[in-house]
């Protein structure tokens, strides 16, 4: 159990990212996805806008990777509709990903630049020039012929946003990316984020951590298989709104400045 003080009354940093247009990157109405075994997600909407960084935070069994699979495409919704307004690249799960498979981190980064090969389906310099800019970008340039084995959690991260760097996508979809990173690699990864949202790449990442879903993020999707809410942490992230989102999962209680301190007790990675 953590306790922090309530994100409710933190201040998001900065102004929206740089590219943030009217026009969203992704536009969800009426979003529905079934299981055998029940409703993942039901009647979800919203408009992400383009170049903005948005959390999707909730409880196990939410559906937060239900949600960036709908996008992506992996998962057919059963009812509503997604436009996107370009590429995709997406981020699954560290725990979904065979370690050790022979590759190493300059091919899983040229894995990247399939759609953009020429007709014989060579890379071509253009292509490992691309992988070069991207691995220096991450300051993974020195691990390139490495197995993707022997990284640290944090390096594997880096590794998959080299591979949307090369792949040119404008959409970037993390799943659970900082589960088991420390917080210098979690500071990485957001410094490269805040980079890619600049040049106009929209980032939609799940997460259980509200604390630095409102430090870190431009917006935020309380989800619950339902969307509870959305928009900035100071809106939506208040008392209601959490205890509806989290339920017994959730503790809330206050200080002596009046402030309230959350415990999250959700238990890391979303099957759902």
């Amino acid at each position: 159990m953590v306790a922090f003080q309530s994100v409710a009354q933190q201040k998001v940093p900065g102004t929206p990212a740089i590219g943030i247009a009217e026009q969203p990157a992704i536009e969800i109405r009426d979003l529905c996805v079934r299981y055998d075994s029940g409703v993942a997600l039901e009647g979800v909407s919203c408009g992400i806008p383009t170049g903005s960084r948005v959390a999707i935070v909730g409880p196990n069994g939410a559906g937060k990777s239900t949600l960036l699979k709908a996008i992506v495409g992996l998962q057919k919704p059963n009812s509503g509709s997604i436009k996107l307004s370009g590429a995709v690249a997406y981020v699954p799960q560290r725990s979904q990903v065979d370690w050790r498979f022979p590759v190493t981190v300059a091919d899983v980064v040229m894995m990247g630049r399939v759609g953009h090969l020429g007709f014989f389906r060579r890379p071509r310099r253009a292509d490992r020039e691309r992988v070069h800019e991207a691995l220096k970008l991450v300051r993974l340039e020195s691990l390139a012929n490495r197995q993707i084995g022997q990284l640290s959690g944090g390096q594997q991260q880096r590794m998959f946003l080299a591979r949307a760097l090369t792949q040119e996508a404008r959409i970037l979809l993390l799943d659970e990316p900082l589960n088991g990173l420390d917080v210098a690699a979690q500071d990485d990864l957001f410094q490269i984020l805040d980079h890619l949202c600049r040049q106009g790449v929209t980032a939609l990442t799940a997460m259980h951590d509200l604390q630095l879903a409102a430090r870190h993020f431009d917006r935020a999707i309380l989800l619950n298989r339902r969307m509870v809410g959305f928009g900035s942490a100071a809106e939506i992230f208040t008392p209601a709104r959490l205890i509806e989102t989290y339920g017994s999962h959730l503790h809330l209680s206050l200080t002596r400045d009046g402030l309230l301190t959350v415990a999250d007790t959700c238990c890391d990675g979303d099957h759902s």
